[in-house]
């Protein structure tokens, strides 16, 4: 019996989240005993696990974790977790919005949304759900709500970052991982939000009392009290702010790629029917999309009932394929707005708390269509890394290899010197058989194009 504890679980002493042979489970504390029977006992964990707000758990026989154990759960499992510098904007609304309507039905059944991490938020069956369990405990009347602060550093600062100034700020979450500093989000938004009742409020007062307070012992804050109604009129204020955010409407270099591109509709019909046949042939029950733009394809994965994780680093295009799986209730498909070039990293303390992309993986099979000439020719990478990353990230693979005679790569090579002589057919065929064995091969539809389907020589 393998029992490996969740490095990213570490700070709750509430409990901890524990995996035994691949399986997921969370240890509760004594500690939490009294909160975690009011949660079942109020009828608020029936309430949010009916609404599709919190993730149903089941309770299990004690596992040996630890000498405080009160009791072990095992939650429903969530297959790919993602983190909020992943998120579109539309995805980080939702999300936001989540938590403040977890947080009044916590208030209706006399509970308290202890904390705000955008952490605690993972999307599940295309909607956000609470993945934390023990974020709750008894509602003290008076009490300020302690998760205010998070909250505003969680997903009102990044979100208005995003909607005011530039959706690219909220990469900054990977270097603060508790939450971008109000002060810092405070000097980015423009002059306007100070205009902006919501975030004057929330953002630039409450970033100039953290100020003023810095240092002073918490002895007059420990005083404060705070209504139930104030309180409930706090959180109306924190919604009333974020959905009055919109995103920016911005042109995307690739945005328009499936309709703007003259090659495009000549072929994607052929492409279509050749990806079915390839996932037809090997069944996958997760896939990775790299380069998905705005989903064409990681939807005929996901159709097909395949848990797709669709990957583009452009964030309009993850942005308009997160707002058609809205449009159409899609379950299986994950948009995440992740650069190849510069994935996720590992990051928070021993770089362990936050996985890397990678460490999210292996995917078991992996699609990546038109992409591996923006790898190769635009970022210089070599096709021997790529088809080693590729060996150590799935167990199969759909390919596409575009020629340099391919429009979209002449594109390219427009503006620079070809300095890519290894960019060739034979090459390519050659670097990925030493880690992969080409099952098929076809050509798309009329172009130059060609289609591989390989399986990782790791798993015959």
């Amino acid at each position: 019996m393998k029992i490996e504890a969740e490095a990213g679980s570490f700070r709750d002493p509430s409990g901890f989240v524990f995996f035994k042979d691949g399986v997921c489970y969370r240890q509760v504390n004594l500690a939490y005993k009294k909160n975690y029977d009011l949660l079942l006992e109020s009828g608020l964990y029936a309430k949010l696990v009916g609404d599709g707000l919190l993730i149903p758990h089941e309770k299990v026989d004690a596992l040996p974790t630890s000498l405080n154990a009160y009791l072990t759960i095992r939650p429903e499992p969530i297959l790919f977790i993602s983190y909020p510098y992943e998120w579109c904007f539309t995805q980080f609304k939702n999300a936001a919005l989540t938590t403040l309507t977890i947080l009044k039905k916590a208030l209706s059944y006399n509970m308290m949304l202890k904390d705000a991490s955008a952490y605690n938020i993972q999307f599940y069956q295309g909607q956000p759900i609470l993945i934390d369990t023990l974020s709750f405990e008894n509602y003290q009347e008076g009490k300020p709500w302690t998760g205010y602060k998070q909250f505003c550093e969680n997903f009102l600062g990044p979100l208005a970052l995003m909607a005011y100034k530039d959706i690219r700020l909220t990469r900054l979450l990977r270097d603060y991982i508790e939450g971008i500093p109000l002060d810092l989000t405070s000097s980015l938004l423009p002059k306007k939000t100070y205009f902006n009742f919501h975030l004057a409020a929330h953002i630039h007062l409450h970033a100039q009392f953290q100020k003023k307070h810095a240092g002073k012992t918490s002895t007059t804050k420990s005083s404060q009290t705070i209504s139930k109604k104030s309180l409930l009129g706090l959180v109306d204020s924190l919604e009333s702010a974020i959905k009055k955010m919109n995103l920016k409407s911005e042109k995307s270099e690739w945005g328009d790629y499936y309709s703007q591109c003259a090659h495009v509709p000549k072929i994607v019909k052929e492409k279509i029917e050749l990806v079915t046949e390839y996932l037809d042939y090997l069944k996958p029950h997760s896939v990775w999309d790299l380069g998905a733009n705005t989903g064409v394809f990681s939807r005929v994965a996901s159709d097909r009932g395949i848990l797709t994780i669709s990957i583009d680093g452009d964030p309009n295009c993850v942005e308009n394929s997160y707002l058609q799986t809205l449009k159409s209730g899609e379950k299986n498909l994950l948009p995440l707005w992740i650069d190849l070039n510069n994935p996720s990293p590992g990051i928070g303390w021993e770089n362990t708390e936050r996985k890397s992309l990678w460490e999210r993986g292996p995917a078991e099979t992996i699609l990546a269509l038109a992409l591996i000439h923006h790898l190769a020719i635009s970022n210089n990478v070599p096709l021997a890394k790529i088809a080693l990353l590729f060996r150590n990230t799935c167990l199969s693979l759909i390919i596409e290899f575009v020629p340099k005679s391919d429009s979209m790569v002449q594109k390219l090579l427009a503006s620079r010197q070809d300095i890519f002589p290894d960019y060739t057919q034979k090459a390519f065929e050659s670097e990925f058989s030493q880690f992969f064995d080409i099952i098929r091969s076809e050509k798309v539809g009329s172009s130059e194009r060609t289609l591989y389907l390989m399986k990782n020589k790791k798993q015959t």
